[in-house]
């Protein structure tokens, strides 16, 4: 193992960007929303702030004075934000006008930001506003209008106006379709089962809540105790198997391992009354027939963010009933308690959790678009802005990404489901023994003593990594932590052979992940690789690949990826 600082990515690296703008539907646990109110309440808590200091106002006034002549004047030091990518046109730094521009939004911004922050805001109240105003000056950013952007102005006029008129087009096409929101992806490039979605495989069972597919092995030889990775509710399956060589599905068949994965069902209204242990006992179902099919007692269990939590509900039943039904676990950037708020919960005053319930009750489903267009204006620059700019300024139709199109692949929460889910992790329930009770049992999560492999991304704002550091430190028996450094979707889509990809590992589990991380050893090459190991030395003895998926008891139904994959 060697520390790599190489910055040059891989050819053929998907843009980072657009993995980043991808970041989001795998949670969070739980969804409570952004509420207009909520918005405009953090708004007057800055007039009243500003009413309430007159003297911090005239101070953060005489300062944005002084910032807004140094920018007149040519003198001005204020520097871009670091990682900020609207300002990279060589005009925001040869051309004077634009250069004053771009130093004068600096300024501005500058002076609301420290306001809130030199303000008497509690804490809490204090992140809200600064939220406000950061997504206040995000949309007046220069680079979101015609004028204001020299990149698109050069298009302009290089295309003879074709650029704005093809830019009219999309923006006509998206109120139309996508309702008001700028595309982030071409959704006629991709198709499940065609170009993503395409290990070989078979639906080997199926009930009401899921289809479980068995894929083919790609080894002469197979590990005896196989794999069965559970996705979230959020979203579809097929995240862990993307495009060939950006699949985990892929990855862990070319490793010898049985590979077997839960396809949820998408929830309609008439679901409305699935909850958590609607699903631990659909996954019960599946284990049974996993292990039938593979003629082994027990199987290892991979899941992320919310199909962790469902996973971690089936461990905690498991142990409370003293049953030996999984061997180890993954947990992939989840967050089982509330210690490490993330950004997604800012809000989630009692009042907005009690809204965002009945919400999901009156429809019987929290919408999947709903979901996605909250967490776009969580991150706007990344998520509106950035597609605002391409779509409609530069005129260029949305990208062809597939993490982008399986992120734009929404599904439906069940209202019940949803009202649990913001119940265990605001209440902290999962932290608590006994809070919450599964299947008739109460459960324990230090109970749970089967091996486990907690992953977490070190730049993840959905599921922040001390968060689920502590998650890591829940469990009882051994757990290894890895940390990422990437974001939520990055760190899971992380196939070997990026140079960038790297890791920490530290075999000590401290109370405080800064120590953790302070002691840890830094590995250069993608987790995947470690998890490989890790799961060789669990998987039981190796045997001849089975000749036929299923078996007699439990058939193959449909070819893989399904159906309940396409259902909408």
């Amino acid at each position: 193992m060697s520390n790599s600082k190489q910055k040059v990515p891989p050819s053929g690296a998907p843009d980072e960007a657009a993995t980043r703008a991808a970041e989001g539907m795998l949670g969070p646990n739980p969804f409570v929303g952004l509420r207009p109110q909520d918005i405009l309440a953090a708004m007057q808590q800055i007039a009243v702030q500003a009413c309430r200091q007159p003297m911090l106002a005239l101070e953060q006034g005489a300062a944005l004075t002084r910032d807004l002549l140094e920018a007149l004047s040519g003198n001005s030091t204020l520097a871009i934000p670091k990682g900020d990518k609207r300002f990279t046109d060589p005009a925001w730094r040869d051309n004077p006008l634009y250069r004053t521009y771009l130093q004068s939004y600096l300024a501005w911004s500058k002076a609301l930001t420290g306001l809130v922050e030199r303000s008497e805001l509690d804490a809490k109240c204090k992140e809200r506003a600064a939220f406000v105003v950061s997504l206040f000056a995000d949309a007046l950013a220069p680079t979101n209008t015609l004028i204001g952007n020299p990149a698109a102005l050069k298009k302009l006029i290089e295309s003879g106006g074709a650029s704005l008129l093809a830019g009219m087009q999309n923006m006509l096409a998206d109120l139309e379709k996508n309702r008001g929101m700028p595309a982030q992806v071409d959704k006629q490039a991709f198709r499940p089962g065609e170009n993503l979605a395409v290990s070989p495989g078979a639906v080997v069972f199926r009930n009401e809540l899921l289809e479980l597919i068995q894929y083919e092995p790609a080894t002469p030889d197979v590990y005896a105790r196989p794999h069965l990775i559970v996705p979230p509710q959020i979203n579809k399956y097929y995240i862990f198997d993307l495009s060939p060589g950006r699949s985990i599905v892929e990855y862990l068949l070319k490793g010898g391992f049985q590979a077997f994965v839960v396809s949820w069902r998408n929830p309609t209204p008439a679901q409305r009354d699935w909850d958590m242990e609607t699903y631990v006992a659909a996954l019960r179902e599946a284990i049974d027939a996993v292990c039938e099919i593979s003629n082994a007692e027990d199987v290892n269990l991979h899941g992320a963010c919310s199909g962790a939590m469902t996973l971690s509900a089936l461990l905690g039943h498991l142990a409370a009933k003293r049953e030996r039904l999984v061997n180890a676990a993954t947990l992939m950037v989840a967050v089982l308690e509330s210690s490490d708020e993330p950004q997604l919960t800012l809000f989630a005053t009692p009042e907005a959790v009690h809204a965002a319930k009945q919400y999901s009750a009156a429809k019987g489903v929290l919408e999947g678009q709903d979901m996605g267009r909250v967490f776009a204006w969580m991150r706007p620059n990344d998520l509106v802005w950035n597609y605002w700019v391409n779509n409609y300024l530069m005129g260029n139709p949305p990208p062809a990404f597939d993490i982008l199109y399986w992120n734009n692949d929404t599904t439906r929460l069940a209202a019940k489901f949803h009202a649990q889910l913001l119940d265990i992790f605001l209440g902290d329930l999962f932290n608590k023994p006994g809070a919450v009770t599964i299947l008739g049992t109460p459960i324990d999560l230090s109970t749970v003593d089967c091996d486990k492999y907690v992953v977490a991304g070190i730049t993840d704002h959905i599921t922040p990594w001390k968060g689920v550091y502590n998650t890591a430190r829940i469990f009882g028996g051994k757990t290894d932590f890895i940390l990422s450094s990437s974001g939520h979707i990055q760190s899971l889509i992380n196939p070997p052979g990026n140079p960038k990809s790297r890791f920490y590992v530290n075999p000590q589990l401290p109370a405080d992940p800064e120590q953790w991380l302070s002691n840890a050893e830094t590995v250069s090459q993608s987790w995947w690789e470690h998890w490989r190991g890790w799961l060789a030395v669990r998987s039981g003895e190796q045997r001849p690949a089975p000749a036929a998926l299923g078996s007699a008891r439990n058939p193959p139904l449909a070819k893989a990826p399904g159906t309940y994959v396409i259902e909408p």
